[in-house]
This record gives C-alpha cells, structure tokens and sequence, in this order.
C-alpha cells in the first residue's frame, strides 16, 4: 500500500511539474494537426460553407447584415483585439521578448525563439496559398482585408507566436504558478483574437479553427524541440 502511494505521488508531481500543461491541452482540444488536414479536406471539398454562413449571419443584425449584434463598444473593442494579431503587433512582441531573452543571457533560446516565430509566419502563408479559399463575402467586413481566407492568418500567426513565446517563456520562469500564467495568457490572446476575425466579417468560422489549429500544433512541435535539444542555463 505504502508503495502504490509512492508512485501515484510520483506520477502525480509528474503531471503537476509538466510545464506547457495548458498548451498541450490547447493543441490537443483543438485536434492538432489530423484535425487540421481533416478539417482542410472538408473546406476544400465545400463541406462546412452552409455552417460558415449560417453562423456569420447569426453575429449580424436579422435587418440589417451591416450592423454587427451587440452593444455599440463592441466593433471597436474587437478592431482593436484583432490589431493584437497584427503583423505590426506581433513583430515588436517577438523583438522585445527576443531581446528580454538576449539581455537575460539566454541566447540560444531568443534564436530559436525568433526563428519558430518567422517558421510559424512562413507557415501560414504557405497554407493560405494551398487551400486558396476566398474571404466571405455573405456580410459586409468591418476591416480592410486582402488576401485569402483560410487558414486565418490571424489566427494561426497569433498561435504560433504568442503560444510560441509563451512556452518558450515560461521555461525561464521560477515557479509552476507564473509558467502557467504565462502560456493561460497566451492561450487568452490567441482565444480572443481569433473571434474577433469571425466577428468583423472577415473569416469563416472554420478558417480560425483551422489556424488555431496548425498553430497550436506548430507552438507545441517547437516547445518540444526547445525541451529536448535547448538548456534552460544562459548561453
């Protein structure tokens, strides 16, 4: 008995002791990547656009698609939540942390920082040029958009980078409790930036889960390589 309590204490501290919890979790809930190329095959074959549509229309008012449902705040709150996954935005984030990371002595993980972000870019880009699906056009869009649709770029890139650094991060924090409030603030932004795209009009619902998806599963395959081959010592 004392001995099946040993190792059910152990398996215990294990689990409590596994720093990304909550972005594994994230990429898991999202379906990673076999969710993903399932879900990519549905959208090319046209499977989910009567759900897409449906789903636009129920975030506009029934006599006027113009107007977005919600309180007047609203549109300008969520223009300037989706600024957050902004290439702009995003950009300085991964500069200041790259060089928070470069002052903190931690060269080799502000490299592999900066090169899983730029991968995780070059990434959707990729994808939007493969799937090339055009933007929905059933409501009027609140923002100014030009390129195509899925994966939302938004998305994904808001995942692969801010997932990314946060994983990365909290491999240089001290306690379990700021590690996990590092990458829950990750998985908040990445969250809230991804409805807001659905929201504005400018993505399918499907496109954010489709980027959310790849970049969980993009953030999760480089924590996984920054564990095993990156030391946490400065250098």
């Amino acid at each position: 008995m004392v001995f099946d309590q040993r190792v059910g204490r152990k398996i215990i501290d294990r689990i409590l002791t596994f720093e990304p919890m909550s972005l594994i979790l994230t990429a898991v809930a999202a379906g990673g990547l076999f969710l993903f190329l399932q879900l990519t095959g549905e959208v090319i074959e046209g499977d989910t656009h009567a759900f897409d549509e449906q789903f636009l229309l129920l975030l506009r008012s029934a006599a006027d698609p113009v107007n977005p449902i919600g309180p007047n705040w609203l549109p300008h709150a969520m223009d300037d939540i989706t600024a957050l996954g902004g290439v702009t935005v995003l950009s300085l984030m991964t500069a200041m942390v790259v060089g928070y990371l470069l002052l903190a002595r931690r060269g080799k993980i502000a490299l592999f920082t900066l090169v899983s972000v730029a991968g995780g870019w070059a990434l959707s880009a990729a994808l939007k040029v493969g799937v090339a699906r055009p933007r929905p056009d059933i409501v009027p869009h609140l923002v100014e958009v030009h390129d195509l649709s899925f994966p939302s770029g938004h998305a994904m890139v808001s995942a692969a980078t801010y997932l990314t650094l946060g994983a990365l991060l909290s491999r240089a924090e001290p306690t379990r409790t700021t590690r996990l409030y590092t990458i829950g603030v990750a998985v908040f932004l990445t969250f809230i930036i991804g409805l807001s795209r659905v929201y504005l009009g400018v993505h399918y619902p499907t496109d954010v889960l489709g980027g959310w998806c790849a970049g969980a599963t993009w953030a999760l395959i480089c924590w996984l390589i920054a564990r095993r081959y990156i030391a946490q010592t400065p250098g």
